[in-house]
């Protein structure tokens, strides 16, 4: 090589050093630019996501922001002496509130307090806990498995994965009322409502409390409630006859007969026209309560030709202690069928009255909402009379539940069997009241298939607890607990007075308000 093609080659390379040099400079510049503005872009995101965040947050804990606020800026302007005697000063007169008048605190500042203090102090605490626990994460598929193999054993070890955020329901509100705490969680995808009805059991666990139930309040969105008072572990009484000896027959509501209460502390109504009822219970779970209670609120309609009851009573003890409240009444299978033709020779006068006319019959006194109890309905359609007899019954009560809704026509039957076989006109009945039975079979056959993983728990119900059931079926979406009034045999007797129109005995009223029996108070349980 020449020295001239050595200088050349050394200006070349100098000269693409240079250029080299040059670029890497407007390359610098240019990172440099960009790295400001991917920071300056970074930072207004990051700026803007925890407004935003804080601004959501704010408006959906709304009374905790207000609160936080108000006890800074106090804070700040008055110091925290004042702050101090005034929490104390509220929180005495909240006290007192509570203690003179309760009824107003609740609904007014009770249910607040709760709510806030349930929330941040046991809820967001400890449910996602619960969650975990329970089984009502979504888990990531496909988790690497480790096997350990030993001279003894070969075990596969699954490595436990933290749920992530976007795999935990989340919290987004809670309602507390005396009894009840309302939990509304927000599912996440791969959830479903009934995913959490299958947990219910174990949420209870979880809570410490005796009853959960699921509510499912939107597409995404389910209540996990839990009952931490049972506001039906007294006895509830029935209606004083005394005080609806003033009130006349039309003014009973037939579709809203008082009959006890609910597990909410609110009145138990029955709808007794244009629906029929099946109970079912074991012995000594209260269907005697179940059926008199509501009797005892018809009373004035009884009594004043509105409402005509009949009785089918195979024991001849149950309906017999008031036999003069009964227009027609019968204990044998052949008076059974007797009186179911009775009750089908009125269905078909009426039908000829009011085919073409009306669509619903209105209860009048010339025809009136025939109430038919039918106690021990199972005995009298499987196991007494023979056959013909039995299949003419089943038939009647199939028309009967079939064709009386609109007519005017109601049948309350009572079963402590409620298999298919024992009533084969189980399904006829729209409405179904579950008592206490012996197996979680039972809770299935008489209120449905899901009743029970929905909280329906009528076999756990104790034997003390009389005339405590649950409500499935037509008008309710979740199973709903009730207890049945108590209606002592003193007021069966007083109830034929109040019907058959003599003179009602002078102490009615403390007869009534004698205290409850220990244990099973007669007459008031079947």
């Amino acid at each position: 090589m020449t020295e001239a093609q050595l200088v050349l080659l050394l200006g070349g390379g100098v000269g693409a050093l240079w250029v080299l040099h040059k670029i890497g400079q407007m390359l610098t510049k240019v990172l440099e630019a960009l790295a400001a503005a991917a920071v300056v872009f970074v930072t207004a995101w990051l700026l803007v996501k925890s407004v935003w965040w804080l601004g959501r947050w704010a408006v959906r804990h709304w009374r905790t922001t207000l609160t936080s606020v108000a006890a800074m800026a106090w804070l700040s302007w008055l110091g925290w002496p004042s702050l101090v005697i005034t929490v104390g000063a509220v929180t005495v007169a909240l006290l007192l509130w509570r203690v003179v008048d309760r009824g107003t605190f609740e609904p007014w500042a009770g249910r607040w307090v709760r709510a806030w203090w349930q929330r941040w102090m046991v809820y967001a605490r400890r449910m996602p806990r619960w969650l975990r626990a329970c089984g009502l994460t979504v888990p990531d598929r496909g988790q690497p498995v480790t096997v350990n193999v030993n001279l003894f054993r070969r075990s596969a070890v699954q490595p436990r994965v933290k749920a992530r955020p976007d795999q935990l329901p989340k919290i987004v509100g809670v309602r507390a009322g005396p009894s009840w705490d309302e939990v509304r969680v927000r599912l996440v995808p791969g959830q479903t409502p009934e995913d959490f009805d299958l947990a219910t059991r174990a949420l209870a666990v979880a809570r410490g409390v005796s009853r959960c139930q699921i509510r499912e309040v939107g597409p995404d969105l389910v209540s996990i409630d839990f009952q931490r008072r049972d506001r039906l572990a007294s006895l509830v009484t029935c209606q004083d006859l005394t005080e609806l000896a003033a009130v006349k027959g039309e003014h009973i509501d037939l579709r809203k007969v008082w009959s006890g209460r609910t597990e909410y502390g609110t009145d138990w109504n029955q709808p007794l026209a244009g629906g029929h009822t099946l109970t079912a219970g074991a012995t000594g779970a209260g269907k005697n309560s179940v059926m008199w209670s509501p009797i005892v609120s018809l009373a004035p309609a009884i009594r004043d030709g509105l409402v005509r009851v009949s009785g089918i009573d195979p024991k001849g003890m149950e309906l017999a202690y008031g036999r003069r409240i009964f227009g027609r009444y019968a204990v044998s299978s052949k008076d059974a069928v007797a009186l179911l033709d009775d009750l089908i020779e009125e269905l078909e006068r009426r039908k000829a009255e009011f085919a073409g006319r009306l669509r619903d019959m209105p209860i009048t006194r010339e025809f009136p909402l025939e109430l038919l109890e039918f106690d021990e309905i199972g005995a009298l359609m499987r196991y007494v009379g023979d056959r013909k007899t039995r299949e003419a019954m089943i038939d009647r009560v199939a028309v009967l539940n079939t064709q009386g809704r609109a007519l005017g026509f109601t049948v309350r039957g009572y079963v402590q069997e409620p298999t298919k076989d024992t009533v084969p006109v189980r399904d006829l009945f729209p409405r179904k009241i579950c008592l206490r039975v012996a197996s979680k079979s039972h809770v299935a056959m008489v209120l449905g298939d899901h009743a029970y993983d929905r909280g329906a728990w009528a076999n756990r119900i104790g034997e003390s607890e009389a005339g405590v059931g649950y409500l499935f079926g037509e008008g309710v979406r979740e199973p709903l607990r009730v207890r049945a009034g108590w209606v002592p045999d003193e007021v069966i007797k007083q109830l034929e007075t109040f019907v058959t129109g003599a003179t009602m005995p002078a102490q009615a009223g403390k007869l009534l308000a004698l205290p409850a029996p220990v244990g099973q108070p007669a007459g008031g349980v079947a």
